[in-house]
């Protein structure tokens, strides 16, 4: 492969020129866009309505009148087309608020936009205005030409691959070129075009691979364009392969690579890693102590001055003491102090607006961009705490503990809550018993003296404390402590009504048990601590739980009013315990107590008993004996060893053996011994220096044994008896019982008499039917239950010949004979039918000639026999009933009385 070499140099003399115009001395490529990317604009404090305040420039590349102006507040600015801005309305600036003014420009064609920001800065002056830059109109240079090299053999029959001479020079292209597109670049052909047709192609990224559509080849001429523009930021080259066939297909040529280099173009300003910066410096740094480095980012080509920063400090804000108080490295962004003077009191925080602009910070091409850097002045301890006044003054009561005298106030011009200006309070003279100490208000930082031991006003009246104030930390080795850093505190002690106080507290004695009442114990008194208030004290008992003491209330003298018992429960330990009360006549009384220890020595005043007091043994006692000991509720020297022994009346039954000191041993004399409760007497006697004797009875229960000799449950039952409480329940449950029962017949009897008394549901006088009155025992009348009446007037039908055997018959049952026939009754019969329908009946049973006897019984139903019914051969079962008298019914009751008016009345 060889490029033509008239060609080359034309190419590569102007892709040089073009570097140069574009790097150097020539105009740049325009871009629309504001200026600046913030603007500084001092206007007046107060702004009349259609006052133009400034004007921002905006470089619009011939655009014409298609960008259109807004601000972010239209209520109060309007831009004109010419990048002027008016007051819409009269208004304050201070009123708008520290956020700056954003102008945006569109375009209303392709809706592109831009943006800039305009800082409001009050006071007389002129707005603004940055120059433009006139866009300067590209040179189209003759396109070069790229030739394949040739392909021979030595006799020309075949061809071989050739070794190329040299490579290929990129192709540089600038970015953002503004066309006209698509842009021709360089023609590639080959010199096998001139005897045949061929087609050229180009292969790789930016043509048939992604970003597919960037460079285009015309297949006939081999024209090779650019058909958008490029941005060297998103992709920096391209690397393209050119191919050379002929109609059918066949390679005429090896490819050749194309090398395509996106020229940079100042087209990205500086940007900032952070907007706002945040750094500290301790307070008197010395010049040249660096603070912090700030970093800008440029997209440009780092290589080229495109993308080469340089950084400045715009403004200081406050300037005192001193406008340069800090400078910047303009190349690595550090940040260092440049003059001294750095004292937080006074100025606590800088801010520093920072500028990196590329181009190596030429101003006149090269694009800049800021950030604000916040500087932090921290504190060191270079102000000792001062007191506000050199003398304190405060008063206590005396013996009070735990209380705020005075307060200490300080001021620290050191930061607050810090360790630099916390405050440390110490006494450094005046205490010498450590009575006092100051400790700080963690929230005020005063100093509070407070009294942490008691204050005797008969001992010491007044206080003068020495208090020096430092902080936590120690001052900064340049500084010395102020003399107002000491004070003093003046505290007077105030005299109180001070208690008595018993002296000594408790008091002990020594006394024996048994002592008389109104015998005197001793002088318990109470001393005045108030040397300097002449009062007089009364004594009084507080608590004495026995109520053995009195006390004088006037010399302190407690004498007994009881005797004294050591076996006392109010005694512990042979300790008793009395406390009495001092009180003097102050305005204020106050009182003391005293506690009276009485140590009782132990008489011999308690006589021993026995124990148990209560035994069990078998009637046939095996073994037959029961072991007992003695107590004694004196001490031991006035207590054991025992001495037992029976009655003379006891002996022929019981003997006692002593077995030690504390314990004896009673034995039954008999074999057998009937079953009861039998009470032994024992004469007991202690070793006291006066030694007591008692009669002391123990209880043994004589009881039926098991084969283990233990009492069986109903004889230990019957020995033990029941207790008054069991009889009392018991009686009370059978009384409750029989009242129970004797409500329940009464109230049987009266629901009797109820139902005795109930009327009948029809008037007599109306019915001549009698009523049937349900009963529990009972089925109802006719109308309730549907009874068959035909069995009543023809009981043989109940019992058929055809099933009883022959020979069998009842005597009292009529013999054989044909059916008479007895009137029927309707099964709903009306109650005035009631009389004829008797009357019918007692007619066909004279007339019936199988009717038993006037004297038998009609059976109806066979129940068996043996009846207790009587005889009623009285009845006479003729068709008249006149010779008969019925008034005894009257007397059955009500439901008898109907068949007393129709048989024994008058033919009425």
């Amino acid at each position: 492969m060889f490029l033509n070499e008239g060609r080359s140099l034309l190419l590569l003399t102007l892709l040089a020129a073009l570097q140069i115009g574009t790097e150097g001395r020539g105009p740049p490529l325009c871009r629309p866009g504001f200026s600046e990317n913030v603007y500084n604009a001092v206007v007046p404090e107060t702004v009349q309505e259609g006052q133009a305040l400034f004007n921002v420039k905006f470089l619009d590349c011939s655009r014409g009148g298609q960008v259109q102006f807004e601000s972010s507040q239209p209520a109060a600015f309007r831009v004109g087309t010419d990048g002027v801005v008016y007051a819409l309305r009269s208004l304050h600036i201070s009123s708008i608020g520290s956020s700056p003014l954003v102008i945006r420009a569109r375009d209303e064609a392709t809706g592109e936009q831009w943006q800039t920001q305009v800082k409001l800065l009050p006071g007389a002056g002129q707005s603004m205005q940055v120059p433009g830059v006139e866009p300067v109109a590209a040179v189209a240079p003759r396109l070069p030409e790229i030739v394949f090299p040739s392909r021979h053999t030595d006799d020309g029959s075949q061809l071989k691959r050739v070794k190329r001479d040299w490579v290929i020079p990129p192709i540089n292209v600038p970015e953002n070129s503004r066309g006209p597109f698509p842009q021709e670049l360089v023609t590639i052909r080959s010199d096998h075009d001139k005897n045949r047709s061929l087609r050229y192609s180009v292969t790789g990224p930016g043509a048939d691979q992604p970003p597919t559509g960037i460079f285009f080849i015309d297949p006939v001429s081999g024209s090779l364009s650019v058909n958008r523009p490029l941005d060297r930021e998103h992709i920096a080259s391209f690397h393209l392969r050119a191919h050379a066939v002929d109609l059918n297909g066949n390679q005429v040529e090896n490819p050749i690579d194309i090398v395509i280099n996106v020229i940079d173009m100042n087209d990205n300003r500086p940007e900032f890693v952070h907007q706002i910066w945040n750094g500290t410096v301790p307070e008197g740094s010395k010049p040249g102590t660096s603070v912090m480095t700030v970093t800008a980012i440029d997209k440009d080509d780092p290589k080229t001055q495109n993308g080469m920063l340089r950084y400045k400090i715009l403004s200081q804000n406050p300037e005192n003491p001193n406008p340069s108080m800090f400078t910047i490295n303009n190349k690595t962004g550090n940040i260092i102090t440049m003059a001294a003077g750095l004292d937080r009191e006074k100025v606590p925080q800088y801010t520093l607006i920072i500028q990196a602009t590329d181009m190596e910070g030429t101003a006149l091409y090269g694009l800049s961009n800021t950030a604000t850097a916040v500087i932090r002045v921290t504190d060191i301890n270079d102000n000792p705490p001062e007191f506000t006044s050199e003398t304190f003054f405060g008063e206590v009561e005396e013996n009070r503990v735990n209380v705020i005298v005075a307060n200490l106030t300080v001021t620290d011009k050191d930061q607050p809550n810090t360790p630099a200006w916390t405050a440390v309070y110490k006494i450094t003279g005046g205490d010498p018993t450590g009575r006092f100490s100051v400790p700080t208000d963690p929230t005020t930082n005063e100093g509070l003296v407070t009294v942490v031991k008691p204050i005797d006003f008969e001992n010491t009246r007044t206080f003068l404390l020495t208090v020096v104030a430092v902080n936590e930390v120690p001052l900064d080795q340049n500084i010395h402590r102020s003399r107002q850093s000491t004070a003093t505190v003046s505290i007077k002690v105030l005299d109180v009504n001070e208690s008595p106080y018993f002296e000594p507290n408790p008091k002990t004695m020594r006394l024996e048990e048994g002592l008389p009442a109104e015998s005197i114990l001793a002088v318990y008194t109470a001393q005045d601590p108030d040397r300097y208030m002449q009062q007089t004290i009364r004594y009084s008992k507080l608590f004495d739980p026995a109520g053995w003491l009195r006390i004088d209330p006037t010399n302190g003298r407690i004498t007994t009013i009881a005797m004294l018992d050591r076996e006392s429960p109010y005694v512990s330990n042979n300790m008793y315990n009395a406390t009495f009360l001092a009180t003097d006549n102050g305005n204020r009384p106050a009182t003391g107590t005293g506690t009276l220890q009485i140590y009782l020595q132990d008489i011999n005043d308690n006589a021993p008993v026995v124990f148990p007091s209560e035994a069990e043994v078998c009637e046939k006692p095996e073994p037959n004996y029961i072991n007992i000991t003695a107590i004694d509720g004196d001490l031991n020297s006035n207590a054991g060893p025992f001495t037992f022994e029976l009655p003379t009346e006891v002996r022929r039954n019981w003997t006692i053996t002593r077995i030690n000191g504390d314990a004896a041993q009673v034995s039954l004399r008999l074999s057998f011994l009937e079953s009861g409760i039998y009470e032994i007497p024992i004469i007991i006697t202690d070793a006291g220096n006066l030694p007591m004797s008692n009669t002391s009875y123990l209880r043994v229960k004589v009881c039926q044994c098991d084969h283990n000799g233990i009492c069986s449950d109903q004889e230990r039952i019957i020995a033990a008896g029941l207790g008054t409480g069991a009889i009392i329940s018991i009686l009370l449950c059978i009384i409750i019982l029989l009242i129970l029962v004797l409500l329940f017949v009464v109230w049987m009897k009266r629901r009797d008499k109820e139902r005795q008394a109930k009327q009948l549901l029809i008037d007599p006088e109306d019915d001549v039917r009698d009523n049937i009155l349900k009963y529990d025992e009972e089925g109802g009348g006719e109308e309730d239950q549907d009874y068959d009446l035909s069995q009543l007037q023809q009981p043989d039908t109940m019992e058929p010949d055809a099933i009883k055997p022959v020979g069998i018959r009842r005597m009292d049952e009529r013999p054989i004979h044909p059916e008479p026939q007895y009137p029927v009754r309707s099964a709903a019969p009306h109650p005035g039918d009631i009389g004829d329908f008797i009357n019918e009946g007692l007619k066909a049973a004279d007339n019936d000639p199988t009717a038993p006897p006037y004297d038998s019984l009609l059976v109806f139903d066979y129940e068996g026999s043996g009846s207790t019914a009587g005889s009623l051969s009285s009845i006479n079962s003729s068709s008249s009933g006149g010779d008969q008298d019925y008034d005894y019914l009257n007397d059955w009751g009500p439901r008898f009385r109907k068949l007393a008016d129709m048989y024994g009345g008058s033919d009425d």
